[in-house]
């Protein structure tokens, strides 16, 4: 475990998750987080919903009410690092919502490198020709989606993650 967060590393995480069981995949952003969430056997990352953030007791009680309905096992937090790999402002936010949260729950959590997610979303949603109100709707929870695959993409090859 990394010294500054509760986050895993991915090899990490892998290794402490059982065979089977759902992933929540998050998207934070200033003003909403978007949840997505695997299958049992995690192969594919569906959209789940958006929380409209509020205060953090509350954001993450609702976050924690869908991980005990659904039997979540693991949560992969979008890291936002700058196009050229550096960490700014965030990436420090995110690391700080990860070590809060940990204060509320034992669930492993991974990062997931997240650059370039909500832009592959929208070009997605203007390609299906969404107005610009749904695609506003939409884009945090499909961008949670896009970060979740990714990493589950990662996970049956059996990769690591390059955050190590």
């Amino acid at each position: 475990m990394s010294t500054n967060t509760p986050v895993l590393s991915l090899e990490e995480f892998q290794e402490v998750l059982p065979p089977q069981g759902r992933l929540i995949g998050l998207d934070l952003g200033t003003k909403t987080i978007g949840l997505a969430m695997s299958d049992i056997g995690r192969k594919i990352a569906t959209p789940l919903e958006t929380i409209k953030r509020k205060k953090f007791t509350l954001d993450t009680d609702r976050l924690l009410e869908l991980c005990q309905i659904h039997e979540v096992i693991g949560l992969v937090l979008g890291l936002p690092l700058n196009m050229d790999g550096t960490e700014g402002p965030r990436v420090q936010s995110t690391k700080a919502f990860a070590r809060n949260l940990a204060q509320r729950t034992e669930l492993p959590m991974a990062f997931w490198d997240e650059r370039l997610s909500t832009a592959a979303v929208t070009r997605t949603l203007i390609d299906a020709d969404r107005s610009r109100a749904r695609r506003a709707e939409l884009v945090d929870k499909m961008a949670a989606s896009y970060i979740l695959q990714g990493l589950l993409d990662r996970l049956q090859l059996g990769g690591t993650s390059f955050f190590d």
